[in-house]
């Protein structure tokens, strides 16, 4: 990961206030960051804006390549309370679930602003906003590794995860706004985990993720110049 997200994840144990039982229980979150205020939203767990930003002028996105990391330790501890060397996982069985997720989360976003009308495009423009998108905190509950042994895992949830969003302006590299969101994928259980019920529950979580970020664009779009500025 970017020493950028490298540091807003390092920020999220303040700021995951709706994080679930496996993330540490966060303190207050601050009223300013990086020269955003924050804002109330019922959507995501912070939000934060450039007072005086214009949103109004983008009518297209640029999405950065997705930044995925594991929860702090995961693999390590799972692999500590595995029984037996088959059912642990491998450097390279974590790095397919990187992969897998990245790839998901990518073609949900790029899929969700093309319907929605926006135009995805690869280079920065005066109507090009930059998106910054990162999955910390990243934990499958139930990893399908397709060991010998047939077995049935059932868990509760496939996992969860914590949305970083940022928004930039794609000429100036101006930060617009940050969003941070911790989640809990198909929370609705208890289900038979493997690969296929993991994989939709976590791209259910994505497609929400992108929705509600799509629609909180219209709404700053709508309130534009965002209030506080000079």
């Amino acid at each position: 990961m970017s020493h950028r997200l490298i540091a807003i994840c390092a920020a999220l144990c303040v700021i995951g206030t709706a994080a679930p039982p496996a993330f540490s229980a966060p303190a207050a979150a601050p009223a300013s960051w990086d020269g955003l205020t924050k804002v109330p939203s019922k959507r995501m767990d912070a939000v934060y804006l450039l007072p005086g930003a214009d949103f109004r002028t983008y009518t297209k996105v640029m999405l950065d390549p997705t930044e995925v990391a594991f929860r702090k330790n995961w693999v390590r501890d799972y692999n500590a309370d595995s029984m037996g060397l088959e059912n642990r996982i491998s450097s390279s069985d974590a790095q397919k679930m990187l992969d897998k997720a990245r790839t998901g989360f990518e073609e949900i976003f790029t899929k969700a602003y093309t319907d929605a009308g926006y135009q995805v495009v690869t280079t920065p423009g005066p109507d090009v906003l930059r998106l910054r998108t990162g999955v910390a905190n990243l934990y499958v509950s139930a990893p399908d590794l397709r060991t010998a042994q047939r077995s049935r895992t059932y868990s509760r949830d496939a996992g969860s995860a914590t949305l970083i969003l940022e928004a930039r302006d794609s000429e100036t590299g101006a930060l617009l706004g940050r969003a941070v969101d911790s989640r809990i994928a198909g929370d609705a259980g208890p289900y038979i985990r493997n690969s296929v019920t993991n994989r939709s529950d976590f791209e259910e979580m994505f497609r929400n993720w992108a929705k509600i970020s799509i629609n909180g664009l219209a709404e700053l779009k709508a309130m534009s110049p965002i209030p506080g500025g000079s």
